[in-house]
């Protein structure tokens, strides 16, 4: 397993280039022939925090979180980021199927260029939320130095799990369409529309065992609390990431073999 890591991280030196050349052609392809181009990084997180606020704060009446709107920007963010990035990242080593079968290309570079592509679009909508804090009075804490952090322990947990997913993708076509369904679930196991102390207390095992649900509060407490978070959280958070990358490299080591005969 060890080799298979060192093996990974240089093959992410290696083709760093081609890694970056590839993000580039994703981002360039996504909005090909769209009269707003990039400007659909902000609009799409801009019209989904739209429509949740609209229900969840108007309609529905849910008034427990002050700046209920930029809570749930918050929230959405990270949110899209993963959905997406698994998405993508769980197609791509079939939808990239002729590179694989005509070259010596490394296949674990296809579901890694959907994450970081997802994570350009991520940061390139992180100004918004400052932006709302500003408008909105809301103090800018120290913690955000700790926002660096958050977002490693999120890249190892999406990129394990999209290494995993896009691995059995290609021995079983149907995990595409189960993570889809997954991700419904999921969404609404996370504090995002809601903050945690409304959990009842026979139900909080859903937010105690959920690695995503835990970098959400990790996103809340360093920028909207101002607030640390716990030793116990930040270690039970890096170990998720830790595992999550470990088991997406070796259901990808285990299976890569049988790729160029399968696609």
């Amino acid at each position: 397993m060890a080799r298979a890591v060192v093996q990974y991280v240089s093959d992410l030196y290696r083709y760093r280039s081609l890694i970056s050349a590839l993000v580039v052609r994703h981002l360039a392809a996504r909005y090909r022939g769209s009269v707003l181009g990039f400007l659909w990084s902000f609009l799409n997180p801009l019209c989904l925090m739209a429509v949740y606020t609209l229900v969840f704060q108007y309609y529905v009446r849910f008034n427990q979180v002050d700046n209920y709107t930029i809570f749930l920007f918050c929230g959405l963010l990270p949110w899209i980021w993963f959905s997406s990035g698994l998405l993508e990242g769980t197609a791509s080593i079939v939808s990239g199927g002729s590179l694989i079968t005509k070259s010596m290309f490394p296949a674990h570079l296809l579901p890694t260029v959907s994450v970081i592509t997802s994570f350009v679009h991520f940061v390139l909508s992180l100004p918004l939320l400052f932006l709302f804090m500003a408008i909105a009075g809301m103090h800018f804490s120290m913690t955000l130095v700790a926002l660096p952090l958050v977002l490693l322990v999120q890249f190892l947990l999406i990129q394990g799990i999209v290494l995993a997913c896009s691995s059995l993708n290609v021995l079983f076509r149907d995990i595409q369409h189960l993570v889809g369904n997954m991700l419904t679930l999921l969404f609404f196991l996370c504090p995002i529309l809601y903050p945690v102390t409304v959990v009842p207390e026979r139900f909080r095992f859903t937010m105690d065992y959920n690695p995503l649900a835990a970098i959400t509060r990790l996103y809340q407490q360093v920028i909207l609390e101002g607030s640390w978070p716990s030793l116990t959280v930040w270690m039970l958070s890096a170990a998720s990431g830790i595992v999550a990358i470990l088991f997406g490299l070796y259901v990808y080591e285990k299976n890569r073999e049988t790729f160029a005969e399968l696609l």
